[in-house]
């Protein structure tokens, strides 16, 4: 086999044989194909049956894409339709990741090359670079792009839709390649920038949408237990802060507040010197003893928003377990080698700034703290994604998050699909914090957010409350915030680490009933009908409305998730954890008049 800047000769393929194994380049020298998953086989059946220049692959993370992608890089250097192999990822971490997988999968590629470096190494088969690599040189990639029949696989494709420079770059620097394949496992979404190579077409509302060759989801991939469930545990808490103006505010996280409000009440939460996220961070690791019960290795992630904020964490953390995390920062050159090592390890926390995000394979990872202000659907989607990576059944993935209405919206419905959107400039799609953004980014890069660089406000307290758990597209809790250690919490921290995701509905149902009736029981009789308070009138819809759903899915196998996505969408209005009385009794009756038509 040959290499650098003279095509390939690769030995001729043998074809598919009967179970589907791809011809690998010098199979005997290199090694065999992994097993594929079923809907690896069937993706790859569907593009080996048309032979698309573009293909898009929709897969929730965790579900395999790397494997899919690679399987057919082989097939088709085996076919001897391409002879080279270009990789676009979005971080330096990724590239390597691709390289070590690339290299088991016999496909050598160099994960060090840089646009101005000209030739590469005979041993290897082709590159891989960043999207952010691409746009500084379009024009070298093009010509290795035009040189060779070349393969390029564009993963997590989203990110060329980042910046117009990006999907300009790619679009220049890949325009002659002989096949292009995208690969995405977030939730698109909407902006004004075309992705490259991406096939868009009109929607119901007549504004262009994204059509995958091939999607793969949330909801089958759980149904196939390729994906693990993922339980969220919500807390609220009273905050306290003073805005630039000297003016003191108090205010519940999770009650409706204005977009400044919610943001500075989550600032406020994230403030390592309040109470709010030491009491998290303390479940968060009695969650993860629990679960290492069951499996030994167990680790859990921390994703902050910024390099101060990382290191308070880790303190925190260190005095609570009382070992040292392992603290990744964006910045460092071996921050690649850090989260290299925590997966290969037993050690129980890691935390970072933000870069673990997307496409970083730990699948060890079982607990999670949403830590960061960010609050989009896309970044969110990614964050989670690092949790739901099934090693064997029974795996389930526990995420701590604040209860932001936002955010609970996006736990609400992980199994909701979406497209990338044209036509409307919504840049960080659902994201409160867009203010504050540009200062988040300057805090990451200096690592500190100096005194002087015009905070909005200053944190005073806080405190953390649990609030509730939301779970396969139902919430599950107690009429009310319970305290922090109160066994009440304890019915949901000390859930079993391994539970098929029946047996972990059930549970959850079983310990919210034995919870009320002893509430219930705890509780005298009101000598007068005394008013129901908000919260509670809220509780008890969104209880009788989960309760509906459940019946639907066990009626129809419909996922919870895309019911109330359904509902949303015939009645409106936000996700069911934040919708407010009226919207919660129209989407109730609705769904009975869902279940007495399928009756009569």
């Amino acid at each position: 086999m040959t290499g650098g800047d003279q095509p390939a000769a690769s030995s001729p393929s043998t074809g598919l044989a009967p179970g589907l194994t791809p011809a690998w380049p010098d199979r005997a020298a290199w090694g065999t194909a992994p097993s594929l998953r079923a809907w690896q086989t069937a993706a790859l059946r569907d593009y080996l049956a048309r032979m698309p220049r573009d293909y898009l692959a929709v897969a929730t993370p965790g579900a395999g894409k790397t494997t899919f992608a690679l399987s057919l890089a082989a097939e088709l250097i085996g076919r001897r339709i391409v002879d080279r192999i270009i990789v676009v990822a979005p971080t330096e971490h990724l590239k390597l990741q691709w390289a070590e997988a690339a290299a088991k999968a016999g496909i050598p590629i160099d994960p060090t090359y840089s646009a101005g470096k000209g030739k590469i190494s005979s041993d290897f088969l082709g590159v891989a670079v960043t999207y952010a690599g691409v746009a500084v040189n379009p024009l070298a990639m093009r010509i290795r792009s035009e040189r060779f029949k070349t393969l390029v696989i564009l993963d997590e494709v989203h990110h060329a839709g980042d910046a117009l420079s990006w999907g300009e770059g790619v679009r220049e620097a890949f325009q002659p390649a002989a096949r292009r394949v995208a690969l995405t496992g977030t939730p698109f979404r909407s902006d004004i920038n075309p992705i490259p190579f991406v096939t868009y077409a009109p929607g119901d509302d007549g504004v262009p949408r994204s059509v995958a060759d091939y999607t793969y989801g949330y909801a089958q991939a759980l149904a196939d237990h390729v994906v693990r469930p993922v339980l969220f545990l919500a807390y609220s808490g009273e905050m306290q802060w003073r805005t630039r103006a000297g003016d003191e505010i108090v205010a519940r996280l999770g009650e409706p507040l204005t977009k400044d409000l919610t943001s500075q009440a989550l600032r406020t939460a994230l403030d390592p010197a309040g109470s709010w996220i030491p009491s998290v961070l303390e479940a968060a690791d009695r969650r993860l003893s629990e679960v290492r019960r069951h499996v030994p290795d167990a680790g859990g992630l921390v994703i902050c928003t910024d390099q101060e904020s990382a290191r308070a964490y880790a303190k925190v953390l260190r005095r609570i377990s009382g070992e040292a995390p392992v603290v990744v920062l964006s910045d460092e050159k071996a921050a690649s080698k850090k989260i290299t090592g925590f997966a290969t390890s037993e050690a129980r926390w890691m935390v970072a700034v933000r870069m673990v995000s997307e496409g970083v394979d730990v699948p060890r990872l079982a607990v999670g703290v949403y830590a960061t202000t960010t609050s989009t659907p896309l970044f969110f989607a990614q964050a989670v994604g690092r949790f739901v990576r099934a090693r064997s059944r029974g795996e389930s993935a526990s995420v701590f998050v604040p209860s932001v209405p936002a955010l609970l919206g996006f736990a609400s419905e992980m199994e909701v699909e979406r497209d990338h959107v044209l036509g409307r400039k919504v840049s960080d799609e659902g994201d409160i914090f867009a203010a504050e953004k540009e200062l988040m980014a300057a805090a990451e890069a200096t690592g500190t957010e100096g005194e002087d660089e015009g905070l909005p406000f200053e944190a005073i307290g806080s405190e953390a409350r649990f609030d509730r758990v939301l779970y396969d597209g139902g919430e599950f809790g107690h009429a009310g915030e319970v305290h922090v250690g109160s066994d009440e919490e304890m019915d949901f921290l000390g859930i079993p680490g391994l539970l098929e995701p029946g047996q972990m509905r059930e549970l959850l149902q079983q310990r919210q009933s034995d919870r009320a009736k002893l509430q219930k029981r705890a509780t005298p009789e009101p000598d007068t009908i005394a008013e129901v308070s908000t919260h509670e009138q809220l509780a008890v819809l969104r209880r009788e409305l989960n309760g509906l759903v459940a019946a639907w899915h066990h009626r129809t196998g419909k996922a919870h998730g895309i019911t109330h996505a359904a509902l949303r969408k015939e009645c409106g209005g936000p996700a069911a954890a934040v919708a407010n009385a009226e919207q919660l009794h129209l989407r109730i009756d609705r769904i009975r008049e869902w279940a007495a038509r399928k009756s009569s």
